[in-house]
């Protein structure tokens, strides 16, 4: 029995298309956000990245939120990044940035 599971799990791991090899459907906006910051922020090195939401706007309109963490200088901050793009046609709508950092514990904007 432990042979015949053993067996079932490797070849589900080498099967093309398994749900191990697949990309969540953020990850085009996580490449886009991750780019257009260090874009925003040349001098800083990306040190941590999160996706925190997918959320829709309206009937045609959706958005990606990202929490990217950047250290420049010896300093530490956080960006929020927003990407609202047309949910048919993937048309990047706009691109917001806000900078964050702790305040007292909390993750508060600047």
């Amino acid at each position: 029995m432990k042979l015949v599971l053993a067996l079932c799990l490797a070849v589900g791991l080498w099967l093309p298309g398994s749900a191990y090899a697949a990309e969540p459907a953020y990850a085009k906006w996580g490449r886009l956000a991750m780019k257009e910051t260090q874009e925003k922020y040349p001098n800083a090195k990306i040190i941590d990245y999160k996706h925190l939401k997918r959320r829709k706007i309206s009937a045609t309109v959706m958005e990606e939120k990202f929490k990217l963490w950047l250290r420049e200088g010896g300093e530490e901050f956080g960006v929020l990044v927003a990407i609202r793009f047309d949910k048919d046609t993937e048309k990047v709508l706009s691109i917001r940035f806000l900078e964050a950092g702790y305040v007292e514990g909390r993750f508060m904007p600047i």
